[in-house]
């Protein structure tokens, strides 16, 4: 778990960025970073030298990984923001490739339009366990979004 006495938004992604580096050896391949947190959306980013494909853009496994790991990340970090122990796991996802990505890349994610991390923690706290739906974006330099990935991710408390 992250200190997160004290912390601020940066303090907190460049600790999430360290544990991922740490403990995903995938991780560490793509030379991942956590570019930004403020608490409501996390961005990671990635070269593309490490994550090409065989075209010259960027491998659409690496797309697909950037994103679930930002999904994932989002609410690892407002658990952690409140001192909770808990497994969180990606329950289920569906990706869109719209574009190549033809330059270093990152990857957005915000809760899905309708959830609240209110209503996650008020589930956490009533069940021991809560659902939340994530929308992640990698979007191409004009703003038009390259890849998507909706996923729903579940958390335990660790008993």
């Amino acid at each position: 778990m992250i200190n997160v006495v004290g912390a601020t938004f940066s303090a907190l992604a460049a600790a999430l960025e360290s544990e991922l580096l740490a403990d995903i050896p995938l991780a560490r391949a793509m030379a991942l970073k956590a570019s930004a947190y403020d608490g409501d959306s996390l961005t990671l980013a990635a070269p593309l030298a490490p994550n090409v494909n065989d075209k010259g853009c960027a491998f659409g496994g690496s797309l697909a990984s950037l994103m679930t790991l930002a999904g994932w990340g989002l609410i690892k970090l407002a658990v952690d923001a409140r001192a909770l122990d808990c497994d969180i796991y990606v329950q289920d996802s569906s990706i869109r490739y719209l574009a190549p990505i033809w330059q270093d890349f990152a990857a957005v994610a915000r809760p899905a339009a309708g959830e609240s991390f209110d209503d996650f923690f008020a589930a956490l706290a009533a069940r021991g366990k809560a659902r939340m739906s994530v929308h992640c974006v990698v979007p191409l330099a004009d703003g038009a979004a390259a890849a998507t990935l909706d996923a729903r991710f579940v958390a335990f408390v660790k008993r």
